[in-house]
């Protein structure tokens, strides 16, 4: 047997990747290939799933502390991606194999025709990855809502969750001292959500939450929302980002979200909607363009004022949209938003 020097022992391989995997665990990072699939949505004729393949991820967390290092470190970590351009996937359907690659920053998806005709509901889904060398995989859902319902859409930062998302400092403080367990919902925004949510027959209105925050944070949004009962729903988030650019998080384009919106819209046009914001960012301004898009298909609006300066401007964009037939709730406090809901049909008195 032959003895190799240290230098040797650096250059061979195999010690290389595993000094490299044991610095990643410790890191709590992984560099094999994750599929990382997200929920998905669509109607009896099409549906549409989508997600990330990452040659570089966060290891899912297991433990959430009060810790404001851990908590800035778990957050450092969910930056800390490589996405992996170029790859290939294949996903199988009533027998019949799909195949698609993925864009430059990782992203994939799947738009296919079901044939079979499908019953509302959360169908399952596998996407796999095709390498010679690697196996991964990814297990999820694809929805198909009661059209015979309304359903809504909800941004996510400082319409549920807690963020001040016009402050960047403050925001940058809650996400790296804080976790989806410590993070706080508005009071009273939960309970209007399940009511929303709520069916006299049983079956649930859907919920979209679309946000200009980034899938970097998709598993921790997600956790926030299941550890807080929020309903169930699909999340359309933006454009992942690297390490480089985690103090960007959140700024991002918004002419992007009225674009997902509109794919919303258009997947549903006999559906009926209800926009849940905030007067934040530009949720009042894209909400108003939906309606003039959209005529006829909105039920109601609900904008959360959280920001001062904005409030005079807000406040005509809410004059405009109730002028155009739709009922527009600007409040501060949810039990105002949920004594609307009542109002205008949407939450049953007796649920409520």
């Amino acid at each position: 047997m032959h003895n190799r020097s240290p230098d040797q022992l650096l250059k061979h391989p195999s010690f290389i990747s595993r000094l490299k995997a044991k610095v990643l665990y410790w890191l709590r990072l992984t560099n094999k290939p994750v599929v990382k699939l997200y929920l998905g949505y669509g109607n009896r004729e099409q549906l549409l799933i989508f997600g990330h393949v990452l040659a570089v991820s966060p290891l899912p967390r297991r433990k959430f502390s009060g810790n404001i290092f851990t908590n800035t470190f778990a957050l450092l970590r969910l930056f800390m991606v490589r996405p992996s351009p170029g790859a290939k996937l294949e996903m199988e359907w009533n027998g019949v194999m799909m195949e698609t690659t993925t864009e430059q920053d990782g992203f994939f998806r799947f738009e296919w025709d079901p044939v079979v005709v499908l019953l509302p509901g959360w169908h399952p889904v596998e996407v796999k990855l095709v390498h010679p060398k690697y196996t991964a995989g990814s297990k999820g859902m694809v929805l198909i809502p009661d059209e015979y319902h309304f359903a809504c859409i909800s941004d996510i930062d400082d319409t549920f969750l807690i963020s001040h998302s016009s402050n960047l400092p403050k925001r940058l403080q809650l996400l790296f001292t804080e976790n989806a367990h410590s993070r706080q919902p508005f009071d009273g925004v939960v309970n209007h959500y399940q009511l929303l949510a709520d069916a006299s027959d049983g079956k649930p209105n859907p919920f979209f939450y679309v946000s200009s925050s980034e899938w970097n944070l998709y598993d921790y949004i997600l956790e926030f929302s299941n550890k807080n009962e929020l309903p169930k729903g699909i999340y359309l988030l933006s454009q992942i980002k690297r390490f480089k650019e985690i103090l960007k998080t959140g700024q991002n384009r918004h002419t992007t979200k009225f674009m997902r919106i509109a794919r919303i819209l258009h997947a549903y046009p006999n559906q009926p909607f209800v926009l849940l914001g905030d007067d934040s960012q530009q949720d009042p301004v894209i909400y108003s363009s939906v309606i003039d898009h959209f005529p006829g298909i909105v039920r109601g609006v609900y904008l959360r004022h959280i920001h001062k300066k904005n409030k005079d401007e807000v406040q005509q964009i809410v004059d405009k949209i109730n002028a155009a037939g739709v009922p527009c709730c600007y409040f501060e406090h949810s039990r105002d938003a949920i004594e609307h809901s009542k109002k205008i049909g949407l939450i049953s008195h007796e649920s409520a």
